[in-house]
């Protein structure tokens, strides 16, 4: 039995009223609340409510089935990722394989043994807990560049163009053994979080629409500290949750620079987080060819030669290498996110090395 306290309400449907009944016996005995329905019709009105993210239902009823009713659920768009397990007594495999082709996550034969059911369900809780975390992050993402009128793409492109950029790398004998699959979907969903410290800078600076004064520079540059203490906060609060430490240090240290000159700890080389140089690469990237108030967007090419002349003192060789191979791949990401006019924002990133001497090859290098 569950010893956990389970709040997933889950939709039983089933024609049956016994079957029913029996169902969701063994739920209640898992900590699971239920409620019954008789078909597929009546299951669309409550999936539509919201409230159910899990469905068990049973392949033969009237007037929809349960293979219709798994159609259905994946046609329509609801607020949620339903998690959907059919319940089936035929014999063979030709049913489940229809069912899971009509959209099924899972399916269980009658009769069903509740430990296996419980073992079942808690799969489904996981993969729909990867969803809301995954939106939770993107939220807090786009609440910190909010305060900095990021209105337009630049969060989906960047996590788009550090996947790219990780799954390069991943077939690359120096880097096979480190990037996986699990890194590469933690680069992509927690790389939206680089610039989260912003919301510790007061707006007289991060809104501020011309240069920073030296003074002013060194408050923008922390952050990157501030963000990456603050996710080191909540990791130290709950060390299960691991994709938090990629988090911490993408976010503090996305500005190093790999000659040692960057922020806030002037690492140098590897040193350097690998996620915190892939997140560099993409970041800059996204600067250069992105519309602000004080710049026009720089050409693709153009944003590629700067890059490229920034290997070994900006960037890791080997980041600009991968990027190299993938630019044209950048472009058509570039150019299918492209923002509106109307959705550009005032973004500034101080032409400045050191706050004050002008970098002529990278202007965005410093703040984004």
């Amino acid at each position: 039995m569950n010893t956990s306290t389970p709040t997933t309400d889950i939709l039983v449907v089933d024609d049956d009223p016994i079957a029913a009944e029996t169902l969701c016996f063994a739920l209640a005995q898992c900590g699971y609340a239920s409620v019954v329905a008789r078909n597929g019709v009546e299951a669309l009105r409550e999936v539509r409510t919201g409230r159910f993210r899990i469905v068990i239902s049973d392949i033969e009823m009237p007037q929809m089935d349960g293979i219709d009713l798994c159609r259905e659920i994946r046609r329509r768009s609801w607020c949620g990722y339903t998690y959907l397990i059919l319940l089936t007594s035929r014999s063979g495999t030709s049913s489940v394989v229809e069912g899971l082709d009509a959209g099924a996550d899972d399916y269980i034969t009658k009769p069903f043994h509740p430990r296996e059911l419980e073992m079942r369900i808690r799969a489904g809780e996981r993969l729909l807990l990867l969803e809301s975390r995954d939106l939770m992050i993107f939220a807090l993402a786009k609440l910190a560049d909010s305060r900095d009128n990021e209105t337009g793409s630049h969060l989906e492109r960047i996590r788009e163009y550090c996947r790219m950029l990780a799954t390069e790398l991943s077939s690359w004998p120096e880097f096979e053994q480190t990037i996986d699959g699990m890194y590469i979907q933690s680069i992509y969903e927690t790389s939206p979080l680089h610039d989260i410290g912003k919301v510790g800078i007061p707006d007289r600076i991060l809104l501020k629409p011309g240069r920073l004064s030296a003074a002013e520079f060194a408050i923008m540059t922390e952050h990157a500290a501030i963000g990456g203490q603050t996710l080191q906060a909540v990791a130290d609060a709950h060390p299960e949750a691991v994709f938090l430490k990629m988090a911490c240090e993408i976010a503090m240290t996305h500005h190093e620079r790999w000659d040692g000159t960057g922020y806030p700890h002037g690492l140098a080389g590897e040193a350097i987080p690998l996620c915190g140089r892939i997140v560099a690469v993409a970041d800059v990237y996204d600067a250069l060819t992105s519309q602000r108030v004080y710049k026009q967007a720089y050409p693709h090419d153009e944003a590629v030669q700067i890059i490229r002349e920034s290997a070994g003192t900006h960037f890791d060789p080997r980041m600009v290498e991968a990027f190299l191979h993938l630019q044209e791949d950048f472009a058509q990401i570039k150019d299918a996110m492209q923002d509106s006019p109307e959705t550009e924002d005032s973004e500034f990133l101080p032409m400045t090395r050191g706050a004050t001497e002008p970098i002529p090859a990278l202007p965005s290098s410093s703040v984004s």
